[in-house]
C-alpha cells in the first residue's frame, strides 16, 4: 500500500475519498489549502475553501484518525485573481477553476507530497485514472452528472501520473451513501457552487473592486456599429449572455464581443455566434506521447457541454507553423468563448486541452 496526501476541500466527495484510501490500507495524510479571503468567505454558503471548509476537513480526519494539515497560500492565489479580472478586462471569458488546478493546487499538493514523504496525491474530482501499458490515461468519471474531467484537462501529465481520484468510479448518491455509512460529519453539507473568491456569484463586484475603469457607462451596439442602448461597462458582459442585455429588438440579440478600446458590448443574432473553428494555446497533451497531426477527436468548449467530432492540425500562417493548434468542427457550435478550455477527448479519454483564442 502507498502513503498518499489526500487533498481535502472539506466537502462530501474528498472525505469519501479519504475515507476509501483508508479502507484500502493506504497511509493517507489529509491536507488543506487556504486560498481565499476569510472575510469574503464569511459571506458565502456555497463557496469552497472558506474558514467552515477548514474546520470540516478537519472534523473529517479527526473522525479517520489521520495526520491533517491546513496550509495558507492565499498570496500566491492572488495571480488567480488578477487573471480573473484581467480576462474579464480584456474581453475574455476566464475559468478560474481550471487555472487554479494548473497553476496552483496540483503543484502545491505535489510539492507538499514530496516534502511528507507521500507517493502519491489523492483529489475529490469525479474522473478517474486509466492504466495503460505506456503510462496512464484521464477519463471521465462514471457519473456524468458531475464529471470533472474538463477542469483537468490542462495540468501536466507528469503530475497526472502520481493522480488518484477515488470517487471517479461513483456516483453522487453512491458517495452520499458511503459517507453516512462513515458517519462522516459532512454527509448533509450542500456543494460549493460559486467561484471561491466571488461572493454570491457577482463577479461585477470583483471587477468593480478591482478593475474599476472596465465598469464604466459605454454604447451598446449592433454588429453595423449602430447604437442600440447602454452598458454599465463591457467587461459585465460575456459572449453569449441573452438576459440583462436592458435593449428592446423584434428578435433575441445576444453578446457578440466585448471591446475594451472602444468601451462598447456588441450585439448580435444567435447566428452570428455559430462559428466552426476556433484556435487552442498552451496545447497540454495528457499522453506519454504527442499524437500526430492532424487527427479526429471530439472536443468540449464548456463544463456540462456535449463533446463534438472535430479535426485538430496545426495553425499555419503563411505556410509557418505556430504554436496553436487549429480545430475544425463538423458541426458548427454556439458562442465559443475565449479563455475557456477546449479539452479533447476519444470517447471517455482526455487527450489534453488548451485555451480556446480567436483569430
Amino acid at each position: 500500500m502507498a502513503k498518499v496526501l489526500m487533498a481535502m476541500s472539506g466537502g462530501v466527495d474528498s472525505s469519501v475519498a479519504a475515507q476509501m484510501l483508508q479502507a484500502e490500507g493506504h497511509e493517507v495524510i489529509g491536507a488543506f489549502l487556504r486560498l481565499g479571503d476569510g472575510g469574503h468567505a464569511a459571506e458565502k454558503s456555497k463557496a469552497c475553501c472558506t474558514v467552515e471548509d477548514a474546520i470540516d476537513a478537519r472534523r473529517v480526519a479527526d473522525r479517520l484518525d489521520i495526520p491533517f494539515y491546513s496550509f495558507n497560500y492565499a498570496e500566491r492565489f492572488r495571480r488567480i485573481i488578477d487573471y480573473f479580472v484581467d480576462e474579464y478586462r480584456d474581453g475574455r471569458t476566464p475559468n478560474p477553476c481550471a487555472r487554479c488546478n494548473q497553476w496552483i493546487k496540483f503543484d502545491v499538493f505535489h510539492d507538499l507530497a514530496k516534502e511528507l514523504g507521500a507517493e502519491y496525491v489523492a483529489t475529490g474530482h469525479y474522473a478517474r485514472i486509466q492504466e495503460e501499458a505506456d503510462g496512464p490515461r484521464l477519463a471521465r468519471g462514471v457519473d456524468g452528472d458531475k464529471d470533472q474531467s474538463y477542469f483537468l484537462a490542462t495540468i501536466p501529465y507528469s503530475v497526472l501520473k502520481e493522480c488518484i481520484f477515488p470517487v471517479g468510479n461513483l456516483r453522487k448518491q453512491e458517495v452520499r451513501e458511503k459517507a453516512g455509512i462513515g458517519h462522516l460529519p459532512v454527509v448533509d453539507k450542500a456543494e460549493s457552487q460559486e467561484i471561491c473568491f466571488v461572493p454570491a456569484n457577482d463577479y461585477r463586484r470583483v471587477i468593480r473592486q478591482q478593475a474599476p475603469e472596465s465598469l464604466v457607462e459605454g454604447d451598446i451596439v449592433d454588429e453595423s456599429g449602430d447604437k442600440l442602448g447602454t452598458h454599465e461597462g463591457y467587461a459585465a458582459y460575456t459572449v453569449g449572455q441573452r438576459r440583462g442585455l436592458g435593449v428592446a429588438a423584434t428578435e433575441p440579440k445576444y453578446v457578440v464581443k466585448t471591446d475594451r478600446k472602444t468601451n462598447q458590448v456588441v450585439l448580435g443574432t444567435r447566428d452570428s455566434l455559430m462559428e466552426d473553428r476556433f484556435f487552442v494555446s498552451e496545447m497540454n497533451w495528457l499522453l506519454p506521447e504527442i499524437p500526430r497531426l492532424p487527427f479526429d477527436c471530439s472536443v468540449q468548449i464548456r463544463h456540462g457541454g456535449q463533446p463534438q467530432s472535430c479535426t485538430i492540425r496545426q495553425h499555419t500562417v503563411d505556410g509557418v507553423e505556430e504554436d496553436w493548434l487549429e480545430v475544425i468542427l463538423e458541426k458548427p457550435l454556439f458562442a465559443i468563448a475565449s479563455g475557456q478550455v477546449a479539452a479533447l477527448y476519444s470517447g471517455d479519454t482526455v487527450l489534453g486541452g488548451g485555451w480556446i483564442e480567436k483569430a
